[in-house]
């Protein structure tokens, strides 16, 4: 499946109603689910609980779709973003992510 395919398929859910307030609550679903992943993460690290990756997997899964509707709000593609952003690594790492590219790095 492509990005921008998801994103169409995903739209299904969206409440269109009121862009300020559909930015809110789909921004505030992205930091619900994205805290998900990290407490799936937190239990594995600091608890003693094994990975559980199915379930990061798809609490990685809701934060997608709460990406591609924000995307969907804002009127931007989603693949459009996924480039946007590997250029812009790309530019900050040159040659691949390194502690010392990332403390010298020039924006």
């Amino acid at each position: 499946m492509q990005l921008n395919e998801f994103q169409e398929l995903s739209k299904r859910t969206l409440p269109n109603r009121d862009m300020r307030k559909d930015s809110a609550n789909y921004a505030l679903g992205l930091t619900g689910e994205s805290g998900e992943v990290a407490d799936e993460i937190k239990k594995w690290l600091f608890h003693g609980h094994g990975i559980d990756r199915m379930a990061i997997k798809k609490e990685l899964g809701d934060t997608l779709h709460y990406i591609a509707g924000l995307c969907s709000i804002l009127g931007f593609e989603l693949e459009g973003v996924a480039q946007e952003n590997i250029e812009k690594l790309k530019k900050r790492y040159p040659d691949g992510f390194s502690q010392e590219a990332s403390i010298n790095r020039v924006e």
